[in-house]
């Protein structure tokens, strides 16, 4: 996921959700995602039309992953609040999930593997064709701006 100012999408629901002080009921689920920083993605373009690298296929994203929980953490964190992060069986999560495949309700078994699932992706061939050791801004330090923003955004 790509996120910087004025950032519109999921990142924003999960904020909202931290603002309103509503539990994130996953907390028994370990995944971890990659992010990107806009600054990241900025500094990336403009590192491709200064220098010549060798044409292929390249992921941008941030050094580290997140996982959803901790994400949810540097949320509440952004907002001087307490993160609150319930730890439900993982089984009864996923028997609510499957009941609400056939009664149709907003959580289904579709809908908690998005929630729950790992997407990573490694920056590494990148870095080594910019001839860089990390990208200029770390996964926390491009979350906390974009999340600041949301914070500015709310108070106009």
């Amino acid at each position: 996921m790509i996120h910087g100012p004025g950032n519109k999408g999921n990142l924003n629901l999960l904020y909202q959700i931290q603002q309103k002080g509503l539990p994130w009921p996953l907390g028994n689920f370990e995944n971890k995602r990659s992010f990107c920083a806009v600054d990241n993605l900025q500094f990336v373009i403009q590192q491709l039309i200064e220098k010549d690298i060798e044409p292929g296929i390249y992921q941008v994203a941030d050094d580290d992953a997140l996982s959803t929980n901790e994400l949810i953490r540097i949320i509440a964190n952004s907002q001087n609040k307490k993160a609150k992060i319930w730890h439900i069986p993982v089984g009864f999560i996923k028997a609510l999930a499957r009941t609400g495949d056939f009664l149709h309700l907003p959580l289904n078994s579709e809908r908690l593997k998005k929630l729950t699932e790992s997407y990573v992706v490694s920056n590494q061939k990148l870095k080594t064709a910019l001839g860089i050791e990390k990208m200029p801004v770390t996964a926390k330090e491009g979350l906390k701006k974009t999340l600041a923003s949301f914070e500015n955004r709310a108070q106009l």
